[in-house]
């Protein structure tokens, strides 16, 4: 059984322009988030899914100096860049994370994956409604990242990996693929209101003061605990909505083949 990890990573960002390499203590977002993933113990390899920019070069450079690998193409058709990369890896399955999820959980990593091996599930992801926004983990058998790459035909299923797989499992009533949302085993430990993501400058504030406190190894409770004691940071960044970029490519949408 292969399990590899593919991290979405980009140069280009309208809101924040290189925002997994800006550096807090020393080092890049981007490498803290590769060390995280790497401390899970169901991947048996991590690659980084980017892309042809002129900047991407400093990405790869972060990926060499991890010792991870990567593959570089499409900017628009994500779907195409993230099945590039893993295809020349022949795994059994493939967990998608993105890098601007900088404080992302190994454990939870853990348990996803196991959860979606256990169950024999097409595509399990972390439920929205009950972990923070920045620990997106999604877990694809390959043979649907494969039927979801050769089938996809909305601009809105290509600029981003998983929606045809989504909308086509069962957990939202489809039948093309056995699928289920990931909950939060914590308890009543609610926690979507908060924001350990990267995308707007007052994200990266948050997440510079939960390292500069914390540093980059604790689990995710830890960081949202401090959070939920520090109202005042917890506010720096509350006002903005997720999946904005999913909303845009909506607003959009057209077939395209």
């Amino acid at each position: 059984m292969k399990v590899l990890a593919i991290t979405q990573a980009r140069y280009g960002s309208t809101r924040l322009p290189a925002k997994i390499l800006k550096e807090v203590n020393g080092m890049t977002l981007l490498e803290i988030h590769l060390r995280r993933i790497l401390r899970a113990k169901t991947i048996n390899k991590l690659k980084i899914a980017t892309t042809e920019e002129e900047g991407s070069k400093f990405i790869i450079d972060v990926a060499k100096r991890v010792g991870v690998d990567y593959y570089q193409g499409s900017v628009d058709d994500v779907l195409s860049r993230f099945y590039g990369t893993a295809v020349s890896e022949h795994p059994d399955y493939v967990v998608r994370l993105t890098s601007d999820c900088p404080l992302i959980d190994p454990n939870i990593i853990d348990e996803v994956v196991n959860f979606a091996l256990q169950h024999d599930y097409d595509y399990v992801s972390t439920d929205a409604v009950s972990f923070p926004d920045g620990l997106d983990t999604s877990v694809i058998k390959f043979s649907a990242l494969e039927k979801a790459y050769k089938e996809a035909n909305l601009i809105s299923e290509r600029e981003h990996v998983t929606p045809y797989i989504w909308k086509n499992g069962t957990a939202n009533g489809g039948t093309l693929f056995k699928s289920c949302k990931y909950q939060n085993m914590a308890g009543n430990y609610n926690a979507n209101d908060y924001r350990i993501t990267v995308d707007e400058p007052e994200d990266f504030e948050v997440i510079k003061n939960l390292i500069e406190h914390l540093g980059i190894e604790k689990d995710w409770k830890t960081y949202i605990d401090y959070l939920m004691d520090h109202k005042d940071i917890y506010a720096i960044n509350s006002r903005f909505v997720n999946n904005e970029g999913y909303a845009k490519s909506l607003k959009n949408d057209k077939q395209i083949k």
